[in-house]
């Protein structure tokens, strides 16, 4: 009973999630929280994308949002990432250097993921 089809299916989620939340550093942790308490999400993921970028090993300074709530029913692409600013204001200001934003209303969402992320460039290298 305990290998019912929509539990088997679950299992390994549940255990991908409460890996990648035990791996999340300091400023992701804060993220996450502000995000939940601000807009009560139904899809939540921050991604650290520090390691993409010539920064110090375990920086926290560069990430991936993607919301996904009820929050954003009827405000533009501009409003929601207005939203998502004003709610992580303070880390903005306090060492976080790049927020790629993916806010998407509940109505909007079919579950697909964010496009990756480009590679980068090294600032001023092309």
């Amino acid at each position: 009973e305990l290998f019912e089809k929509g539990q088997v299916c679950m299992i390994p989620s549940i255990r991908r999630l409460a890996a990648m939340v035990a791996e999340e550093g300091p400023v992701a942790r804060v993220i996450r929280k502000k995000l939940e308490d601000t807009f009560t999400p139904s899809h939540l993921s921050v991604l650290c994308e520090s390691h993409l970028h010539n920064v110090p090993r375990g920086a926290e300074m560069h990430f991936l949002v993607h919301v996904v709530s009820e929050a954003f029913e009827g405000k533009t692409v501009l409003q929601r990432h207005r939203l998502v600013n004003e709610c992580l204001a303070q880390e903005l200001r306090e060492g976080v250097h790049a927020l790629r934003i993916e806010a998407v209303p509940t109505s909007k969402w079919t579950g697909e993921a964010p496009e990756p992320s480009p590679k980068c460039l090294g600032g001023s290298k092309k």
